[in-house]
């Protein structure tokens, strides 16, 4: 099944909501993820499950795809890291949510949340994210359950 990569701009609450939806259950690992202050930016490369091809029901054969993808924010004044290991570059983390905070100014915090608690927390100036799907998909027998979600990890390349 192929379907036209994603390539998504959030600059409002709304947007992001569309975003958090689209990351809800991606892969990544602490070396994957960068803040560069100089450049206020907050980057990160995800192995993205895909929603939108899931079957709404499973049919036994379980199926599904994942794709990379790259996710960056702009205006990042602040990354603050709580509950994941920053020595522990290859550990692979699952992404739940994204959760947000608009102030009076458009400036905004935005939580990436992660299973097991963990948290990256971003202060910018502003909702401005990009997120853009690299490359082929592959399938992949594993669709993401939520209940325990600490034990069931799978790999970030192709199964």
């Amino acid at each position: 099944m192929s379907t036209a990569p994603l390539k998504l701009s959030a600059q409002s609450s709304e947007d992001l909501e569309v975003v958090s939806a689209c990351l809800q259950d991606a892969l990544t690992r602490m070396g994957d993820m960068i803040y560069l202050p100089r450049e206020h930016r907050f980057a990160a490369i995800f192995s993205r499950f895909m929603w939108e091809t899931a079957p709404a029901r499973s049919l036994g054969f379980g199926l599904y795809r994942r794709v990379s993808c790259g996710v960056h924010f702009e205006g990042v004044l602040r990354a603050r890291i709580q509950g994941l290991r920053q020595d522990s570059l290859d550990e692979v983390l699952e992404l739940l949510a994204l959760e947000w905070q608009e102030g009076e100014d458009a400036e905004a915090v935005i939580t990436l949340v992660f299973a097991g608690g963990g948290l990256i927390r971003l202060e910018a100036e502003c909702i401005e994210c990009q997120l853009t799907d690299m490359g082929a998909s592959w399938t992949t027998r594993r669709k993401p359950a939520h209940a325990g979600v600490d034990g069931d990890a799978e790999s970030l390349g192709g199964d």
